[in-house]
């Protein structure tokens, strides 16, 4: 189905990766320069919140009144929802520092669950890990008193996180695999990790569980025919395309969509196509029948019934 009327909302900022909404409508983000952005419901008011200092990716309520935000490079932090000074959860876990902290998703009893997306590349050398295929993405767990352990690893670019409705289980988006796996959190089943949704025509990013108990799942791009070419490569010459210039590297179609998703990995909903004014929609929250889109690349927030 095509995307039906979408309304942009300006944010006074490049890059408004992942977008949260709260109880009240108001609409958090982050933007590239370190800021978190609260919009009002109908995106007429910006206020500035916070300042990372680094660069915000995935927001998450966490508790009622703080934001939780994996920062790609100050790591796992939270901020006040009324405003103030980020405080750091995280920068590190099981002996390794944070490299590309990137999206989280909160149980209700605080346990956090969240991505490192690769052990050699940074926010600003993404298209890198996606070239080399490095797998080595972690899904993460914090517990409410600070432990953390690993769920998954070997992540071919790890990204969006969401929760199940019951939460009995958590799923992550691979981004380099262009599918999203899960592992169970109990039952029979608890620790076991499998396939969720496979075979994506385009790549995943963030992933959310909206309002209506589906998981939707953004899909930021087509697959690139010659991102796969040159996976094939050998090291050496993989070493030289990632030297060339942004401009001459693979690079991402303006096609985007959305997946809804129900927990028995049925396609519930589908949005498809291309947004005028609006491209690399990377981040997706399902709030009372809209659909709320982030972007790796605008400067703005898109606004959509769920249905088309």
């Amino acid at each position: 189905m095509r995307f039906g009327e979408v309304t942009l909302f300006p944010v006074n900022g490049h890059g408004p990766e992942d977008v949260v909404v709260d109880g009240e409508g108001r609409i958090y983000t982050g933007v590239d320069d370190g800021r978190i952005l609260r919009l009002s419901p109908d995106g007429r008011r910006l206020d500035v919140i916070a300042d990372t200092g680094g660069r915000p990716l995935g927001l998450e309520l966490y508790g009622d009144d703080e934001l939780l935000v994996c920062d790609a490079r100050a790591g796992l932090l939270v901020v006040p929802l009324a405003g103030g000074t980020p405080s750091v959860l995280a920068t590190s876990a099981l002996g390794l520092d944070f490299v590309f902290c990137n999206n989280a998703a909160v149980a209700a009893d605080g346990t956090v669950y969240f991505t490192d997306s690769s052990r050699r590349f940074g926010i600003d050398r993404w298209r890198d890990d996606l070239i080399e295929q490095t797998t080595g993405g972690r899904l993460l767990r914090r517990s409410p008193d600070g432990a953390i352990d690993l769920l998954l690893d070997g992540l071919q670019f790890a990204n969006g996180v969401a929760l199940a409705p019951d939460e009995s289980f958590v799923a992550v988006a691979e981004t380099g695999a262009c599918r999203v796996s899960r592992v169970w959190l109990r039952g029979s089943r608890e620790g076991r990790s499998e396939v969720f949704a496979d075979g994506l025509w385009g790549f995943p990013d963030n992933i959310s569980t909206g309002t209506d108990g589906l998981i939707w799942i953004t899909q930021a791009s087509p697959r690139v025919p010659a991102l796969d070419v040159a996976r094939r490569l050998p090291a050496v010459l993989r070493a030289g395309i990632r030297a060339l210039p942004a401009s001459l590297q693979p690079r991402p179609g303006r096609e985007v969509g959305v997946l809804g998703v129900a927990a028995d990995g049925r396609v519930e909903r589908e949005l498809r196509g291309e947004i005028p004014g609006f491209h690399m929609l990377v981040g997706v929250r399902e709030w009372r029948g809209k659909l709320y889109f982030g972007s790796l690349e605008e400067s703005a927030i898109a606004v959509t019934p769920t249905i088309g």
